[in-house]
């Protein structure tokens, strides 16, 4: 059985000459894990003095999203640290480039302000009246401003002969209201009982209007055309700036990135010190490529995890790193997603690989759906079709494709269609007994065989189960027996006492319901003993373990504990095997689904028909194969790694350069 990769801890001595081309390396590498410490807060002043360089990232950065250049895609790996000389270019393009975006945003502003002038404007096309005469005529009052245009009528009936109301512009809301001096108040109560609202005239109008539109027309044209001119420079400046911006952005990231790990280093004014782990296989070429780097000006140390003082202590768990092919490795993320195992455990991804591979396939029984998961993982292993970070998933979609097809094949359901693979369906069942029509015909029905077929179906899951919980509780010894917890490997619910209990009453059932054999004195002092060790191990398990006191907390609380625990032992292995029925439910469930799209096909006609196949195996595909997964996932954490999963450990996160970071 796989075990965790093997770690070391690398300490290192570095020459501050070195220090920027070493963790550039390490970076580069993407296999060392800086070893996590406690600094002080004198480190900070020191990090913000180091990262000059982010204020020009960042302004870059502004510059690139402006001008549309695509963000880098391949990270910062073909890159090298900034150099002076790339550090003054950077500050070059960010002046004429801000130069620019500073230009456009002027005339920006400026269009959209001669934009709003010339539409206030309109408003008063009609009057031929300079606009700085409105407010200073001798013998009337003028009033500009809105009002509902179903009120302009009414509002000259109300004021007669008394006041003029002349419309303004297009726009029937705006008018002129003219009155002599003395009958201003007269016209200020009636426009505020029609809902008059006054306009203020704008200070930069000068002029009669349609001269003011004129002037603002051409200025309006002027702008723009200035406006077009700096789009086709800054067009200009992408074209001929963008690799170089591009290049000089992702040199600024591992820089920063680089310094941000400098001044979290312990260092002295000559010599950084860096400790990490590294898994052991790489742990040579690593120290002899370092060596290289640093023409021999390099001190390095290699530990092994026990030798590791905070390691001895508790103060630090060894990170965790699983090493797979490419299959195996799609399913890690499953494990890492409840926790990590601890470090030189045996490693539970194969076996959760082939346990969702198996219970999906199952569960989701059709040669035609499965064969779209199958495409599906091809085109996205091939890179053919890119779903996010999706793709590493596509060893999953392939398994899966593969199994939910096998399992078609032998309920005869293809893209819920139960007729074409009749023949090969009856041929496969027929090598195992009897032959046997689609599973949806075994449905409880009055032949009496149909019950019995369906507990078939239910007994098999089970025994899946039952092979599952069995694996995990074997995983649960090997641990502790590697971890050298004899204790917890011979007694307690997921001990070697537990395990011989569920294997023995699994036997004893066996044996009882197609054996016609019954029970005996032997058969129910095996599982009276191996259910005691089961519920009260909790002291033996202390005991060899070497843990004091035996007894906890008292005589009294060990025996009310191990009540419950004898309680929870068997509520627990009895769930653990029934929770497996869902599996047999599920295959039952998606092949009924099958059939009514079946049968709504057959009563749509010949297009309707294609129509209804097509969207409901669409959604069977999708929904169903996101639930199904789902109902997956859920055994194996809850009935899976329950058994052996008791304590988690780190995951093992190298360091490598990202591109923003």
């Amino acid at each position: 059985m796989a075990r965790t990769a093997e770690m070391r801890l690398i300490e290192l001595m570095v020459l501050k000459e070195d220090i920027e081309r070493v963790i550039e390396y390490l970076g580069k590498y993407g296999s060392f894990q800086f070893q996590s410490k406690k600094h002080d807060s004198a480190a900070l002043p020191k990090k913000q003095a180091l990262n000059i360089d982010e204020e020009l990232f960042q302004k870059l950065e502004e510059l690139r999203v402006f001008f549309n250049i695509p963000s880098p895609e391949d990270g910062v790996l073909d890159c090298n640290s900034l150099t002076e000389d790339e550090r003054n270019e950077c500050r070059h393009l960010i002046s004429s480039g801000s130069s620019l975006v500073e230009r456009m945003n002027v005339q920006i502003a400026e269009l959209d302000r001669v934009s709003k002038a010339y539409d206030e404007a309109l408003d008063f096309a009609n009057l031929q009246v300079p606009f700085s005469e409105l407010d200073s005529l001798s013998f009337l009052s003028l009033k500009v401003g809105k009002i509902a245009p179903e009120n302009v009528e009414p509002l000259r009936q109300a004021v007669g002969s008394a006041a003029v109301i002349v419309p303004l512009g297009d726009a029937s809301s705006r008018i002129l209201a003219a009155s002599s001096k003395k009958g201003r108040f007269a016209l200020d109560t009636e426009l505020k009982n029609f809902g008059f609202v006054e306009m203020a005239i704008p200070r930069d109008f000068k002029g009669i209007p349609a001269n003011v539109l004129e002037g603002l027309k051409n200025e309006k044209a002027e702008v723009s055309a200035n406006l077009e001119r700096l789009r086709e420079e800054c067009n200009n400046f992408k074209e001929t700036h963008s690799d170089l911006i591009v290049k000089i952005l992702k040199s600024l990231s591992m820089t920063i990135q680089v310094r941000n790990i400098m001044a979290s280093l312990e260092s002295t004014q000559m010599v950084y010190h860096v400790t990490g782990w590294l898994p052991s296989a790489k742990s040579a070429d690593v120290t002899k490529e370092l060596d290289q780097l640093t023409e021999g000006r390099i001190a390095i140390r290699e530990y092994r995890p026990l030798e590791v003082p905070s390691v001895i202590n508790g103060n630090e768990q060894v990170p965790v790193k699983l090493e797979h092919g490419k299959f195996v490795s799609a399913f890690e993320r499953m494990v890492f997603s409840y926790g990590s195992p601890l470090y030189g455990t045996v490693d539970p991804t194969p076996f959760v690989a082939v346990f969702f591979t198996i219970l999906f396939g199952i569960m989701f029984g059709d040669t035609g759906q499965g064969l779209v998961f199958l495409l599906a993982g091809i085109l996205m292993q091939l890179k053919l079709i890119k779903v996010g970070g999706w793709n590493m998933f596509a060893p999953v979609f392939i398994s899966i494709g593969i199994t939910s097809s096998l399992m078609g094949l032998v309920t005869g359901e293809f893209f819920a269609n139960e007729t074409i693979l009749r023949p090969f369906s009856l041929w496969v069942t027929g090598l195992f007994g009897s032959p046997h029509s689609p599973i949806v015909k075994m449905m409880p029905s009055s032949d009496p065989n149909s019950l019995k077929v369906i507990f078939g179906i239910f007994g098999i899951t089970i025994a899946v189960g039952f092979v599952i919980n069995s694996v995990g509780l074997f995983l649960n010894f090997v641990n502790n027996v590697i971890q050298r917890k004899w204790g917890s490997a011979l007694f307690g619910k997921t001990g070697l006492s537990g395990f011989c209990f569920f294997w023995y009453v699994a036997f004893f059932a066996l044996r009882i319901a197609f054996f016609s054999s019954s029970a005996h004195l032997f058969d129910w002092i095996v599982i009276g003993i191996t259910l005691f060790f089961s519920a009260f191990g909790e002291p033996f398990e202390r005991l060899l373990d070497g843990k004091r006191p035996v007894v906890e907390n008292g005589i009294g609380s060990m025996l009310i504990g191990g009540v419950v625990e004898l309680i929870e032992v068997v509520s627990t292995y009895l769930s653990s095997s029934i929770s497996f029925v869902r599996v047999g439910a599920f295959a039952l469930a998606h092949a009924v689904l099958g059939f009514i799209i079946h049968l709504m096909a057959g009563k749509s006609g010949a297009v309707g028909g294609i129509f209804v196949m097509v969207i409901g195996n669409a959604i069977v595909v999708v929904l169903e194969g996101m639930i199904v997964a789902i109902q997956v996932i859920r055994l194996q954490y809850y009935e899976f790694f329950s058994k052996f999963f008791n304590k988690t450990g780190t995951e093992f996160k190298p360091f490598r350069f990202c591109y923003g970071k």
